[in-house]
């Protein structure tokens, strides 16, 4: 079992930048795969990105669409850590963000952080 818990969320105005973190507890070798989810009131929960990595090709990264150039993903692998850095951040921004982790390279979807909310303002 793997538990995932976020932090970092809060409250910024439109144009600022936000970092938040996941640290992921347990079994964590089982992991080959982290990425962010979020979920604004009353729309689907949608993929935004997420990290994968082994110890032939290294780590790789895909971005959504909506958040490319704007967001990175990073994973801090001593201390079991993932991070979500957000630049120019815009109010449709606004949502609950999730942590999730992956033993099969982001093929599924295993564990599940309770999620950590960020507000943008205009």
């Amino acid at each position: 079992q793997v538990t995932l818990v976020e932090s970092g969320g809060g409250l910024v105005q439109a144009g600022g930048s936000l970092r938040l973190s996941c640290v992921a507890s347990g079994r964590t070798f089982d992991i080959q795969g982290m990425g962010w989810f979020r979920q604004a009131p009353g729309m689907v929960r949608e993929f935004i990105t997420s990290i994968t990595w082994n110890d032939w090709s290294g780590s790789s990264t895909y971005y959504a669409d909506s958040v490319k150039g704007r967001f990175t993903i990073s994973r801090d692998s001593a201390k079991n850590t993932m991070y979500l850095e957000m630049s120019d951040l815009k109010p449709e921004d606004t949502a609950v963000y999730y942590c999730v982790a992956s033993k099969d390279f982001m093929s599924q979807y295993d564990y599940w952080g309770r999620g950590t909310q960020v507000t943008v303002s205009s």
